[in-house]
């Protein structure tokens, strides 16, 4: 499948919404089918991987992208409506400074299938609805968790308030959600600051075409 010249990745740029790129990709390919395999929030950068023609577009809901590996950098100390940079932040009190021991128990927790739950600003629709349009109405969702399967996990750096980590997840993944449920565990609030996808199925970013190259 990977090497269908149809399937190709894209290193979507921190800015434009997953939309504004897909846009693009179909002004250039005029009349075939577009699709891609997996969203990017406008503050993340990285692979995406686009379909161009009806064949191509079936193939990219197939097991062999599910995984997705990424970069991740959490800024702990505080919450976030948008659990990323986004959004109006909340201070938590912080008693003592986490070490990297309890930072490296806390992510370890979770590896394996968790339930986990979407970020109010998210896709996930309600009565037909996306919640991040009801959020923006002032009228955020507690969605209801879904099981989540979260493969790896490695601390690369600590210094506070900043995290970062690599982490390897199958489909429907948040990492949102789990920048969210990492400050919670640690009890000192978090949210997304930075976030690049290295890696989808067997694509990977130093082979994704830049933007300005389509």
């Amino acid at each position: 499948m990977e090497d269908s010249p149809n399937i190709f990745a894209v290193n979507k740029p921190v800015g434009p919404t997953s939309h504004d790129l897909m846009y693009r990709i179909k002004r250039k390919f005029r009349g075939e089918k577009v699709g891609h395999a997996g969203t990017l929030d406008p503050l993340a950068s990285g692979v995406l991987v686009v379909g161009v023609g009806r064949s191509a577009t079936k193939q990219l809901h197939t097991s062999g992208l599910d995984e997705k590996e990424y970069v991740v950098e959490v800024t702990l100390g505080q919450s976030s409506t948008t659990d990323d940079a986004e959004g109006e932040k909340t201070d938590w009190p912080v008693v003592s400074l986490p070490t990297r021991a309890d930072i490296e128990a806390a992510l370890h927790r979770f590896i394996g299938t968790i339930n986990q739950r979407p970020p109010a600003f998210s896709a996930v629709k309600r009565s037909g609805v996306p919640a991040y349009k009801l959020a923006r109405r002032g009228q955020p969702l507690v969605l209801e968790s879904r099981p989540a399967v979260i493969k790896e996990i490695e601390l690369l750096n600590y210094a506070w308030p900043r995290i970062s980590f690599r982490v390897v997840t199958g489909r429907g993944v948040y990492i949102r959600s789990l920048a969210r449920d990492l400050g919670e565990a640690l009890g000192v609030g978090g949210f997304v600051s930075k976030l690049e996808r290295i890696r989808v199925g067997n694509f990977l970013l130093e082979d994704a075409i830049s933007v300005d190259d389509l």
